[in-house]
């Protein structure tokens, strides 16, 4: 990548000078005890509290587990908190799958909304494209699992990751990195913070930069490798403190990324593809047949995103008052053959904008009474030109325009209603609007050609939650809750037909239920919790080919086709017995199972297409491992440097990951009973499509630093790095096109054994 080339040799210059250790996490205590678990400090629930005291399961992710992964996205948080799956969308642009609680969303197209809200500093994402955050300049991150459609919004049926970034102090300093490792990756990151006007006015400018050559085997250059990306992210921050009372922050961010899209093969010899590849893009194993590509022709991929942010707080006399209002715009162009070496080549370019505001007033009504009230409005428009040719026939196109508009009401409180129990609760009243036109045109086949109506449709909800929670003493709180979520409808962003483009589908909610406890014990030294619920999800969007009776051609339409029951349990476990020395560990276990999943979709046969209807219920949900679970280890010792005082840290994680389905893709092996069994019969759907799944996964992340200060302001490290340290290989998003019969599949591939070395300075 030339832009690589150019801009190496600064940032080695740069970062010859630097590493810092990972930013100073505001949820953890600013003194933190020698011997005894930190406080850590959440918020949840929009309101600054304890997270031993926090009614909701919530994980907060600390800065020295991502530091001793040596985290760069999102992505690294999978396995890290009980029941989460993060995986890269590998079609789209910084785009994420993320599953909480076996509730997913895996799909790049912007007329879908995430099931997980994504917040950065109070912002949620609006789609999938973008989700997949770097971790950089990070003050706090906090995974909530279950809905929280109460105080962040629609779409977080699932569950959210609330994530905010470092504020500027108002003092000089920086912090700096650099690192190179294999797979010729290399970063350097900077954040300078200055003050302009003391004790009224401060700045925080930040940098990142990332490339690297990728992972992939190129078959057709033998020692080469594909799927490499450039990546930079930078902006600034304004902290306006005119008063104790005032204050205002302004952040404006920009990501500039340049990427090759290249996809692992999954092509089975009974494909219909199978016959015109490659052999090398048929019959490859998932584990390492994966990483190797044959692109037709130089691909690309190209993402823009830009966004500001103003956050402004007002502490009157028992009452604060804040302000969140943000714009963000992205644009992004990629050319993609989804691993058919040129035979069904895609060039999707698509701009997004969004628009927030959000209102909010929290305070102490009285004496045991807390409360949170706001009013959020949320608008986007996104506009696709998709130009798609297969076995190099003349392009289709297609021109979709999506609009989408929602404001709502909501409000939360904690009552203390009898001495040491306490109600809480609340509801948010959402009104959504989706529009969509869509134009088609087929060069070959001008019967298909349309320019379809604006189509519109609405829906309110209003999402309650109940909870109460017990603490006979300051070491241990028992609470129960329920609560409702709710993901918006919509209209189908692929509806290539008139009738598919027009069709809206509705919304699809779960009634959530949860037990648990948070306990201290061993003189503050330990925290156990544990969470156990149960989940009833209604009217589950799902992508189909489906027949349409007085409709001659299949069409791929959203329904709402199903419910599921999920159930698990959850615990985090924090010790800290001995000083230096902390163990983390979680677990996670889920047993999701669908319910009338009954779909109509056509079946071809050598005599033409036939309609069966097909019963998927006894098939996996997608995303939903029965067990995750994570152990971490850190250790700090301190050394006698002479003059120079020095620590030793020693940082071990290791994350298990059983097996999981990718796709709801019907196993290929039905396909002769789908022919031979009678018209009106329902044909039993045993399980999704093999490859579709991973296998289990074993990841073991490991680091090693030296720390050492020279004067009482600079402080040095030097970190050696391993992710991924058994080199478990495989799968991490699957995906297979069509169905009776199956197209062609493609995958992305989970980054292998990455190692490297990091430098750092911090003042």
């Amino acid at each position: 990548m030339s832009k690589a080339i150019v801009t190496r040799p600064v940032l080695l210059a740069l970062g010859s000078a630097l590493l810092w250790a990972a930013p100073a996490h505001a949820q953890e205590a600013a003194e933190e005890p020698s011997i005894g678990v930190a406080d850590i400090i959440v918020s949840a629930r929009r309101r600054s509290e304890r997270l031993q005291d926090t009614p909701v399961a919530v994980t907060a992710i600390s800065p020295s587990q991502l530091e001793g992964a040596a985290a760069l996205t999102i992505g690294d948080l999978q396995g890290a908190s009980p029941n989460v799956i993060i995986t890269s969308g590998g079609t789209g642009a910084a785009a994420a799958n993320i599953s909480i609680r076996g509730i997913a969303f895996a799909d790049i197209e912007k007329s879908f909304d995430p099931a997980v809200g994504v917040n950065i500093d109070g912002v949620y994402i609006g789609t999938s494209t973008g989700q997949m955050l770097d971790f950089f300049d990070i003050e706090s991150i906090e995974v909530l699992r279950g809905p929280q459609g109460t105080l962040f919004g629609r779409n977080t049926i699932a569950g959210v990751i609330n994530v905010k970034r470092t504020r500027p102090t108002g003092e000089w300093g920086g912090k700096f990195e650099a690192s190179i490792g294999n797979y010729d990756q290399i970063s350097a990151k900077g954040v300078l913070n200055a003050p302009i006007a003391p004790d009224l006015l401060a700045a925080k400018l930040f940098y990142m930069h990332t490339d690297g050559s990728g992972y992939y085997r190129d078959l057709t250059r033998p020692g080469k490798h594909r799927g490499g990306t450039n990546n930079e992210n930078f902006g600034a921050s304004l902290l306006f403190t005119p008063s104790a009372s005032f204050d205002a922050l302004v952040t404006f961010d920009r990501q500039v990324q340049d990427f090759d899209p290249v996809l692992g093969p999954l092509t089975a010899p009974n494909d219909f593809f199978a016959a015109f590849l490659p052999p090398a893009l048929v019959n490859q194993d998932v584990r390492e047949g994966v990483y190797n590509v044959i692109a037709g022709q130089d691909l690309y991929g190209k993402y823009r995103s830009s966004g500001i942010t103003g956050e402004m707080n007002w502490r009157l006399d028992g009452a604060t008052l804040t302000s969140v209002t943000a714009y963000r715009e992205s644009k992004d162009d990629i050319l993609q053959d989804y691993s058919t070496a040129g035979l069904y080549l895609a060039n999707r370019d698509q701009k997004y904008w969004q628009f927030s505001q959000e209102l909010r007033a929290s305070g102490d009504l009285f004496s045991g009474f807390d409360y949170v009230v706001g009013l959020y409005y949320f608008k986007s428009r996104y506009h696709l030109d998709q130009y798609t040719a297969v076995f190099g026939a003349a392009p289709t196109h297609q021109d979709t325009t999506g609009w989408s508009e929602s404001y709502a009401g909501f409000v939360d409180f904690n009552w203390e209603i009898f001495d040491k129990v306490r109600l809480s609760g609340g509801g948010r009243w959402t009104h959504d609007e989706k529009q969509l036109a869509t134009a088609f045109t087929d060069p070959g086949n001008s019967a298909a050609n349309f320019t379809g109506a604006r189509n519109s449709k609405t829906w309110k909800k209003f999402t309650p939650k109940i909870g109460v929670d017990y603490r006979p003493g300051s070491d241990l709180m028992v609470y129960a809750s329920w609560s409702r979520g709710y993901r918006s409808g919509g209209f189908n962003g692929r509806g290539l037909t008139p009738y598919s483009s027009a069709l809206p589908y509705d919304p699809e909610t779960v009634d959530a239920y949860e037990v648990g406890f948070k306990s201290e014990f061993l003189d503050r030294r330990a925290s156990f919790n544990v969470a156990a619920f149960y989940s009833d999800y209604s009217d589950i969007q799902q992508t189909s080919t489906v027949s349409v009776p007085g409709v001659a051609l299949p069409q791929t339409v959203v329904i709402n086709a199903a419910a599921a029951k999920i159930k698990g349990l959850e615990a985090d476990l924090t010790l800290r017995l001995v000083e230096g020395l902390t163990l983390r560990g979680s677990m996670g276990y889920t047993n999701s199972k669908f319910k009338g999943f009954l779909v109509a979709q056509p079946v071809t046969t050598t005599t033409g297409a036939i309609t069966r209807t097909f019963d998927f219920s006894g098939v996996d949900m997608i995303y939903a491992p029965k067990i995750t679970a994570s152990v971490n280890a850190e250790y700090a010792a301190p050394l006698n440097m002479g003059r120079f005082d020095g620590t030793l840290k020693f940082n071990v994680g290791y994350r298990y990951l059983s097996p999981y389905d990718q796709q709801v893709s019907a196993d290929p092996a039905i396909y002769p009973t789908a022919i031979t069994a009678p018209a009106g019969a329902v044909v039993t759907v045993p399980r999704n499509d093999p490859r579709l799944r991973s296998d289990a996964q074993n990841l073991m992340d490991a680091s090693v630093s030296l720390i050492f200060n020279i004067n009482d302001r600079a402080k040095y490290r030097v970190t050696g790095f391993v992710r991924n340290l058994l080199d478990d290989r495989g799968t991490q998003t699957a995906f297979t096109a069509s169905a009776f019969p199956v197209y062609w599949g493609f995958a992305t591939a989970r980054e292998p054994r990455v190692y490297g070395v990091q430098l750092g300075f911090e003042f």
